[in-house]
């Protein structure tokens, strides 16, 4: 073990203090750069958030707008107000994987003036399925409650359907509300429904 000099360990001990707000002020400068950082990330953020375009039922084809309209129908029936869509009712994706876009659209956050349960209950809420066809009309293959849905893995073979799985009532399944019911189901032209056994 060597010894110092108490000249040395007090030159060492400025030397060792001089350092520290050496890195104080590196800590300093890394802490900036994280909240400036987080700051230009709230401000694209809020900013692309502004830029959201609300919701039109005419940026759909006839179909689609037909689907929406029970919306419309089944707030009226209930004397309630104007109804209010979600930005993501209506979404856009390939199911047949035929190259063409097809329609899910999902009622769930769709309010009928101050109702927020109309288009739900204990069976789910409604959701409709509606494929494009090469004519390019739109099919409804599905129409049904469901608690929630997934769109599986895109498959390996090209041009193949995809895969919904859907979180059903208990009923379907043999049971009752609570328990969880999956069933899958390639979606393709054909329209399809959920029956209780």
């Amino acid at each position: 073990m060597m010894r110092h000099s108490v000249r040395e360990n007090c030159v060492r001990l400025r030397r060792s203090c001089l350092r520290f707000p050496e890195r104080l002020r590196l800590r300093r400068r890394q802490t900036r750069m994280r909240y400036l950082i987080l700051l230009l990330a709230l401000f694209a953020t809020t900013a692309r958030a502004g830029d959201a375009k609300p919701f039109n039922p005419s940026d759909y084809p006839p179909g689609v707008q037909t689907a929406l309209r029970y919306a419309n129908e089944e707030c009226e029936s209930q004397d309630g107000g104007p109804v209010t869509f979600a930005t993501d009712t209506v979404r856009k994706v390939d199911l047949t994987g035929d190259g063409r876009d097809d329609y899910i659209v999902d009622f769930r956050d769709t309010k009928c003036g101050e109702r927020e349960s109309t288009y739900c209950g204990t069976g789910g809420c409604v959701m409709n399925i509606l494929v494009t066809l090469p004519d390019g009309s739109v099919r409804p293959v599905f129409d049904g409650y469901v608690h929630g849905y997934k769109i599986m893995a895109p498959p390996t073979k090209r041009g193949a359907a995809r895969t919904i799985r859907f979180d059903l009532h208990g009923s379907y399944c043999g049971g009752f509300g609570a328990q969880a019911c999956f069933k899958q189901k390639a979606i393709t032209a054909t329209p399809f429904a959920f029956k209780q056994p």
